[in-house]
């Protein structure tokens, strides 16, 4: 547990440039003008003292520790910084015990900061409920996770919840500036020299995070000998750097989702950007390939059979090739199904049967659908009158009924005027005219309802 920002700690230069050049104010701080521009209800509650807990959610490197800290410099409260993979109840204790003697002693409150709150489970992040409801201290979490799924109602019912965004190119390019140009914390003192160019190369090669856009400014400063940071250096620090992606979390879901949905949109272009930048940063292309099997049959369906053949044989490919060769069939399949011709009327009939099926339960079999393996079967009538479809004009046995006598007839499946759907849909009609020729209802093919 430490208190905020001693003199010592702000003078030392030997702490790594992105901890040195965190912001001391509210005008030194780049980005999430969204929350603390001139005017904002979070920064006129800061400017007032008058802080409530809170929850922050966003990717690392926005400056939610930052921002903490600037919250408890701004209203003299004491600080407390813990983390949720080190520390434990027992910490929160010692925490609670030290806000009450700062209370009682020196008469300031206390923010506790509480990083990567959503690895506390549900017993730990009730231990310092009560504390909060009395005012021993104001609580303030990070997470880089959905609170949503990751905190408790009960936390969350108490702090609110803001969501700090990725630093965009010119706010990361603002931060790079005013590193080169402090002399107190930063590198101003060093007459580094670097071009637009590179300082923007370094921009892009920190994908939004403030913190490692300044691990990489300090890192080509260091390996600059004569202080000057050419294009070789700046090469040799961003590469191999990879985007922001993290595997089964917040951000992986977005991605994916948007994959999904730009397929399902017939845009083959966005469709590619997604799957190439979630394989640039890191995703497991068997992973897409599963997910694209199953979008083949929700959203392509029997408009395009072959879709569902493609997505399985670059499956296989990739599993046979592996990656990075294999990478190259399931861009083929990703832009064949953005291509494709769309229909989610199987999708569709599968949700709306299986719903009758939960919701009408074991209805009984109808004894012409029954099969008669033994004597006993037959002599009960199973199987009895049934109609061979193959003996059958067309193969259509006409007037015959497939669904539990119980239970009346039920148009499931709407196939769209799109693709072989068409085919199909008009096979369907032309089965149906027979069915009312044969003198049985039949569902009306052309409603959608």
């Amino acid at each position: 547990m430490t208190d905020l920002f001693s003199r010592d700690d702000i003078e030392s230069v030997e702490r790594p440039l992105a901890d040195r050049m965190r912001p001391t104010s509210l005008d030194d701080f780049f980005g999430q003008e969204h929350l603390l521009d001139v005017g904002k209800p979070l920064r006129r509650a800061i400017e007032q003292g008058r802080v409530h807990s809170m929850v922050y959610w966003g990717p690392p490197g926005t400056g939610k520790t930052t921002l903490a800290r600037l919250i408890a410099l701004t209203t003299d409260s004491h600080f407390i910084a813990l983390s949720a993979v080190m520390a434990g109840v027992k910490d929160i204790r010692a925490a609670v015990a030290a806000a009450k003697q700062f209370r009682q002693v020196e008469r300031r409150s206390t923010v506790l900061f509480l990083d990567e709150v959503h690895r506390f489970n549900k017993s730990q992040q009730d231990a310092f409920l009560p504390y909060v409801e009395d005012g021993t201290l104001t609580f303030i979490g990070a997470t880089t996770e959905n609170p949503s799924f990751e905190l408790n109602n009960a936390l969350l019912s108490r702090a609110r919840v803001y969501v700090l965004k990725t630093l965009d190119e010119s706010a990361l390019l603002s931060v790079l500036r005013n590193a080169l140009q402090d002399e107190e914390r930063g590198l101003g003192s060093q007459n580094i020299e670097i071009s637009e160019k590179g300082l923007q190369a370094i921009a892009v090669a920190a994908d939004g995070d403030a913190r490692r856009a300044l691990n990489l400014l300090e890192l080509a400063a260091d390996l600059a000998s004569d202080g000057e940071i050419d294009d070789g250096i700046i090469a040799e620090v961003v590469a191999g750097g990879r985007r922001r992606f993290d595997k089964q979390g917040e951000y992986f879901y977005d991605q994916i989702s948007a994959l999904h949905k730009s397929v399902r949109g017939s845009d083959p272009d966005a469709s590619l950007y997604w799957l190439m930048r979630m394989i640039d940063g890191g995703c497991d292309p068997l992973y897409v390939a599963r997910r694209m099997v199953r979008l083949a049959s929700e959203d392509i369906g029997n408009a395009d059979p072959r879709a569902l053949q493609l997505a399985l044989n670059a499956w296989e490919t990739l599993e046979r090739l592996g990656s990075p060769e294999g990478e190259l069939a399931l861009a083929q399949t990703v832009v064949y199904l953005a291509c494709a011709a769309k229909s989610n009327a199987v999708y569709v009939a599968a949700k709306a049967a299986t719903e009758d099926a939960r919701r009408l339960g074991s209805l009984e079999v109808p004894m012409h659908l029954r099969n008669a393996p033994t004597r006993l079967m037959k002599e009960l009538g199973y199987g009895e009158k049934y109609r061979y479809a193959h003996d059958e004009e067309d193969a259509i046995a006409a007037g015959e009924k497939y669904f539990p006598d119980d239970m009346d007839e039920v148009k499931y499946y709407h196939p769209v005027p799109r693709g072989l759907e068409i085919k199909i849909r008009e096979k369907l009609e032309s089965i149906q005219r027979r069915r009312r020729d044969a003198g049985r209802p039949a569902p009306d093919l052309t409603s959608d309802d």
